[in-house]
């Protein structure tokens, strides 16, 4: 196949969610709320860490706080897709502002609607 052909070929779903997983993380570490304005569903809600139960509108805004942590990663990532629906389970390793490290685990639900991936759910752990 030609190079060219190559760079038309539509992306994969899998490699879409790789992606968008580590844009997820990326947002998060540098309160990317435009970022997060793109690829969050109008329906997203996040379960944080406090237990507290937040819809997309407190979710951005609690985005848009500067973050304490540095170096935010995501490890183990699985991603599992199941139609036009997908689940990325994975754990995270950061630093904290006293410089020790910290980590915890997330669940982030993924919809495929008119085409595109959109995070519906999310839940975050601290450790």
């Amino acid at each position: 196949m030609p190079a060219a052909a190559a760079q038309t070929q539509p992306q994969s779903d899998h490699a879409s969610l790789v992606a968008l997983n580590t844009d997820y993380i990326n947002s998060v570490q540098h309160s990317d709320v435009k970022r997060f304005g793109e690829i969050l569903a109008p329906d997203f809600h996040c379960s944080n860490p406090d237990g507290s139960l937040v819809e997309r509108a407190a979710f951005l805004k609690q985005t848009a706080q500067p973050v304490t942590i540095r170096n935010l990663k995501a490890e183990d990532v699985l991603i599992r897709i199941m139609g036009d629906f997908a689940i990325i389970h994975a754990r995270t390793s950061y630093v904290k502002p006293d410089g020790t490290p910290g980590g915890g685990r997330y669940t982030d639900v993924w919809a495929k609607r008119d085409g595109r991936w959109l995070a519906v759910s999310a839940h975050v752990t601290r450790l």
